[in-house]
């Protein structure tokens, strides 16, 4: 296993930790049923030649209707950060094309309001409900295997998201 594991690239991934005007971080709970009850921020997919902020704009609204602007960039993470799916996922996920996912994540302050999110805007939908959750909550809420993103993320974007109001 650890042989496909080292001959597997990482897929890049780009990200958003958006924060209200409360300091609060949108979730969205995963709809797949082997992760039900795990919440994750809007992430996904960097499409080939497309630049990471791009993406991770574009996989946001995606995910929940919000449009960039909604969204006001507050900063980059410092560097990008990976993670490696679990030995029973290995060879699986994504085709089993990847080991994991090498992320790129922006920090963003969001103006607009409930009504602005749709978690229907594209199809097929990919959270099944949202909430609005302390950045210390989030480590606890992420399936276990990518929880050292979120603590270094949250790490990184606290002192910042205290700013946003």
């Amino acid at each position: 296993m650890s042989d496909l594991r080292e001959s597997l690239p990482y897929r890049p991934c780009a990200g958003f930790m958006l924060a209200n005007a409360q300091g609060r971080v949108l979730v969205g709970e995963r709809i797949d049923k082997k992760a039900l009850g795990f919440w994750q921020m809007p992430q996904g997919g960097i499409d080939p030649g497309e630049d990471p902020e791009t993406a991770a704009l574009r996989e946001l609204e995606e995910e929940t209707g919000i449009t960039a602007d909604l969204v006001e960039i507050i900063a980059p993470a410092s560097q990008p950060l990976r993670y490696d799916l679990p030995p029973d996922l290995l060879g699986k996920v994504w085709k089993g094309k990847y080991r994991g996912q090498i992320q790129h994540w922006y920090l963003g302050r969001f103006s607009g309001s409930d009504a602005d999110i749709d978690l229907d805007a594209h199809e097929p939908p990919e959270f099944r409900a949202f909430r609005w959750v302390e950045p210390e909550q989030l480590p606890a809420l992420i399936v276990p295997f990518k929880r050292a993103v979120y603590e270094q993320l949250v790490e990184e974007f606290a002192p910042l998201i205290a700013s946003i109001g």
